[in-house]
């Protein structure tokens, strides 16, 4: 039988026209050093329209590739909105990424139009004259004459304009396309590029789509929220937040490049900020300044965190301290990027052990999520929360592919391929089990964890329950060649200032929180864990300064 129904497609104009009108009065919030600069998404929806215009001047006529290298503010939610939805392809240039991996990741899309933000144009200039495809350069904000020299200088730059001026001469409405196919690339994303060349990933109008709506469901957005957005619109496409927020009517708060958790205490008690959206290291920092400060936190209830595991010790805290529930997120940048999220279901008593037992997992599959666990042997595991196995993953808006230009490498493209079972599933490299119910427990990355003796040894296990020391900061966990047992664990810890805490007693704390043999016998005490571009600890660099003797190890007997 042939359906009825129309089949209007799913685009991200759609969203930006729903948001900017039937949400208008909500607002985004940029954080400055004086405050809160508001915006309100009506008047959004007419910058969206004048970056448009503004855009096909500069000969953005089709599905070019439109860079942006920007903290989150609101001109960087305006290009989110305004570019996929005249059908071009926003590319959120990752800031933090490696400057070889930058110039490879901008060569590799083609952008030809890029976004500034004014404070981060001295370093893009340095960058400028490496990135060839590009002809345009919009500069957000006021710069001095050298810097505008340095992005004039380079020899394929056409134009340098002033983001303000170049809007305020266009039009103030704009016919956005509705014939765009859904299935065409609305944005671009590459991985952090951990093993050989960062990956492209090409997000559908549709995929953004269906993740947003979803997304929005499992948080429980709703209209009139103050989301404090601290996870970067330049990492694994924000989670979907600027979409989201279009979708429940959320007011975003953006901090800008104001990060630390002075400021972002600052920005919740004096926006009534309710929810919230980074990575561990950022609330695990706000946590200790809410701990060691008076700060009005009431209007919050609720804060996602994602990136990598959070701590069960991080998770009690907030809201066992502060009244804040941690709904733990679990994605990749292949899969737009959410997967799971965790909120508890309604049978488990609040505070029981059960229900620690949910919040400390990744979280429940989401609907058009679906899951299986392939052990070594290349079997299908059950869902019984203990069978051990490698997540793969496919659905609506997962990847089928990487975006390829015909010149990566036969590494790189092998590497690619093998990301990708023989029917099609995403082998997302996570080590875990599913409950009965379809919760999420991961126990390592398939590279991190430790073959002991013929055994596996889970490093993110040890890394948690070390963190909940109350004299832990920070503590990661790698495996190290061993003689005897192949690999060994090697704790790496940081310490709160002050604490005379030795390796001995944390070896003692981890006595019968894990078997006996798990325990470490090699203890580093580090002044910061290593941090990835986006805020993972990266165990790479441990790995090799352990192997250039670069750590002060004490191994216990």
């Amino acid at each position: 039988m042939k359906s009825t129904m129309q089949t209007t497609p799913l685009l991200i104009s759609t969203l930006l026209r729903y948001g900017t009108t039937l949400h208008a009065d909500q607002e985004v919030v940029t954080w400055t050093a004086d405050g809160g600069r508001r915006l309100s998404y009506g008047d959004m929806g007419v910058k969206a329209a004048q970056l448009a215009h503004a855009l096909r001047g500069l000969g953005i006529t089709g599905d070019q590739r439109v860079a942006t290298f920007m903290w989150n503010n609101a001109e960087h939610l305006t290009a989110y909105l305004a570019i996929p939805s005249m059908g071009a392809v926003l590319h959120a240039l990752n800031i933090r990424l490696f400057p070889e991996q930058l110039i490879y990741t901008a060569t590799h899309a083609g952008n030809q139009v890029v976004i500034v933000d004014n404070t981060l144009a001295k370093p893009f200039s340095q960058l400028l004259p490496h990135l060839t495809t590009l002809r345009h350069v919009i500069v957000n904000g006021p710069v001095d004459a050298d810097t505008r020299a340095a992005l004039e200088a380079a020899p394929h730059i056409e134009s340098v304009h002033d983001y303000e001026e170049l809007l305020s001469s266009q039009p103030r409405t704009f016919d956005w396309p509705d014939d765009l196919d859904e299935n065409s690339a609305s944005s671009m994303c590459y991985t952090s590029g951990t093993t050989g060349n960062p990956k492209g990933v090409a997000y559908s109008h549709r995929s953004n789509y269906l993740h947003a709506l979803t997304d929005a469901q499992g948080l429980g957005a709703r209209q009139g929220d103050r989301s404090l957005v601290v996870v970067p619109l330049f990492h694994a496409n924000a989670w979907g937040f600027p979409y989201i927020a279009m979708i429940a009517g959320l007011t975003l708060v953006m901090p800008d490049r104001f990060l630390q958790a002075e400021p972002l205490a600052t920005m919740m008690a004096a926006e009534q900020v309710s929810t919230g959206a980074g990575v561990p290291t950022i609330w695990n920092d706000l946590l200790r300044y809410l701990d060691e400060h008076d700060v009005d936190t009431s209007t919050c209830r609720q804060l996602m965190v994602g990136g990598s595991a959070a701590p069960p010790a991080l998770i009690r805290a907030f809201q066992e301290r502060h009244d804040i529930e941690i709904i733990h997120g679990w994605g990749m940048t292949e899969m737009s990027p959410v997967g799971t999220l965790g909120v508890a279901p309604a049978a488990a008593e609040f505070g029981s052990d059960e229900y620690w037992a949910y919040k400390s997992s990744q979280g429940r599959l989401l609907v058009g999520v679906e899951g299986r666990l392939m052990g070594p042997d290349g079997a299908e595991q059950p869902w019984d929360g203990e069978s051990v196995g490698e997540l793969e993953v496919k659905g609506p808006w997962i990847t089928a592919s990487y975006y390829l230009r015909g010149d990566e490498t036969d590494k790189d493209r092998r590497e690619m391929e093998g990301k990708f079972s023989d029917d099609g599933w995403l082998r997302t490299g996570d080590v875990g089990v599913l409950t009965h119910d379809g919760f999420l427990k991961l126990t390592d990355r398939s590279k991190d964890v430790i073959k002991s003796g013929g055994e596996w040894i889970s490093s993110v296990d040890l890394e948690n329950h070390l963190m909940g020391h109350p004299d832990v900061v920070e503590a990661s966990v790698v495996g190290v060649p061993d003689e005897k047992w192949g690999e060994r664990p090697l704790a790496s810890v940081v310490l709160k200032d002050g604490s005379s805490t030795t390796a001995d007693e944390l070896s003692d704390y981890l006595e019968g929180k894990v078997a006996h043999w798990q325990v470490p016998e090699r203890w580093a005490f580090i002044d910061e864990v290593p941090k990835t571009s986006v805020g993972k600890f990266d165990k790479k660099v441990l790995r090799k300064q352990y192997a250039d003797g670069q750590l002060d190890v004490k191994q216990l007997t």
